[in-house]
């Protein structure tokens, strides 16, 4: 029997697919790195057919789908041979050097030794194919240049100096244990563990890592050991709008994602790291979602203190001990509820001071005060948009003049922008209310 021809429409359907398809991604499942990877995966008892490699043209490197996946399927289900975790640490030739060691290390310092080692072996590694296809550079505030850092809004520029500080001690703290490891390396130990070195090892577990609890050992310090590179699986991007089911199946002996909306076969497939918002993101992981429901713009406990007299000290004292000072920020539908109660107590009259407390459960202590208090949400709101604004400006300079830093300020810029639309909303929903 022969083989039905099909039509005219039927071609012009799939050509119309193929080019859409072409203009958002390009696939990569050809390229040798991927073969490799895909190869070293199966020998572990990986196999997909739902899932390829792909350039996208907003998103970066990530997986797109080859068939449409329903709601509540599976995804992508890992073997536990291909998460490297603390066991695949304790069970290499660091196992009898980690067991030895005290002061014992923590999990984390355990991963950052493997990866450093791995990656010095290149060639002789066993990971080499997951290794290859790592970042050589990550856009973590810890990589960046502090002229970049000191563009951050002030709350994230603080944060970002404390990981910058966190990161620095955990290098220093382990040097002690690095050397140790000598005899394993024909050359100085200090030129493999170099703080570069460290600060790539320690963003890789940061932004790459899925939780997966594993049992206290006692070779390890008390810190929880929470972390599973997973190959593969890490190239899922961040969206904020998608919901998935993710966790280790004790059973199957697989770390599985299930999928709670569905996806269109030749799209790609995102998970979600957490409702954060894009200052968090940042941090934590280097990028910016733009249009982020998450998204906010905080207000720091200096930007506060500008509107402050010294007769409100005993307030901030308050706001400070009920924990009314962690979360003040501007969101998309307006000042947030603790800011507008951090104000409200801010702006209480001598008289109305001792209702303090009815303002912290959220009684209306006056007309007055309700006034007043919006009238501050917007004073600060419009100073945090000039703010925003001039670094947005200074951003454009430092593009113009620092051509080598332009990727990392796009990222900074990409930040202002997002939260210069926070505030814009803000200020308007603050103006109709007090209208």
């Amino acid at each position: 029997m022969m083989k039905k021809k099909k039509g005219r429409t039927c071609r012009k359907r799939r050509r119309k697919q193929s080019s859409s398809f072409s203009l958002c991604c390009v696939n990569l499942s050809h390229k040798h790195e991927y073969i490799l990877l895909k190869k070293w995966l199966k020998e572990r008892g990986f196999e997909d057919s739902k899932l390829r490699p792909a350039q996208f043209s907003e998103t970066g490197r990530g997986l797109m789908t080859t068939t449409t996946i329903k709601t509540g399927e599976l995804i992508i289900s890992l073997p536990e041979k291909c998460l490297l975790t603390t066991d695949t640490v304790l069970n290499s030739y660091l196992g009898e050097y980690i067991v030895k060691w005290k002061p014992s290390i923590s999990p984390l310092i355990a991963l950052c030794t493997f990866l450093i080692v791995e990656k010095y072996a290149h060639k002789k590694s066993l990971w080499k194919p997951y290794l290859d296809l790592l970042p050589d550079i990550y856009t973590c505030p810890v990589c960046l240049e502090q002229d970049v850092v000191n563009l951050f809004p002030e709350p994230l520029r603080r944060k970002a100096h404390e990981q910058r500080r966190l990161v620095r001690e955990l290098y220093r703290s382990s040097k002690h244990f690095f050397f140790a490891l000598q005899p394993l390396f024909p050359k100085k130990v200090d030129s493999v563990f170099n703080y570069e070195a460290f600060r790539w090892a320690w963003c890789t577990i940061n932004t790459r890592t899925v939780y997966m609890k594993h049992s206290q050992k006692e070779c390890f310090s008390r810190e929880p050991d929470t972390y599973a590179l997973a190959p593969y699986l890490d190239l899922l991007n961040h969206n904020p709008d998608v919901q998935v089911k993710a966790a280790f199946n004790e059973k199957t002996r697989c770390y599985e994602i299930k999928t709670i909306p569905c996806c269109t076969k030749y799209r790609e497939v995102f998970i979600c790291y957490g409702p954060h918002d894009n200052q968090r993101l940042l941090l934590e992981y280097g990028f910016v979602a733009i249009n982020n429901p998450h998204s906010s713009v905080h207000v720091g406990k200096d930007t506060l203190l500008k509107y402050l007299i010294p007769k409100d000290k005993q307030k901030l004292s308050i706001l400070h001990e009920h924990k009314l000072l962690d979360n003040l920020t501007f969101g998309w539908d307006g000042p947030s509820w603790s800011l507008l109660t951090a104000l409200k107590l801010l702006c209480l009259e001598a008289e109305q001071f001792t209702s303090w407390k009815k303002v912290l459960l959220g009684e209306i202590i006056s007309e007055g005060n309700e006034k007043k208090s919006l009238e501050l949400a917007t004073q600060i709101c419009m100073s945090l948009m000039e703010e925003t604004q001039q670094a947005f400006q200074k951003v454009s300079v430092f593009k113009r003049d620092y051509a080598h830093l332009r990727s990392q300020l796009t990222l900074v810029e990409a930040l202002h922008m997002e939260e210069l639309k926070i505030l814009q909303l803000s200020a308007e929903i603050l103006h109709s209310t007090t209208i």
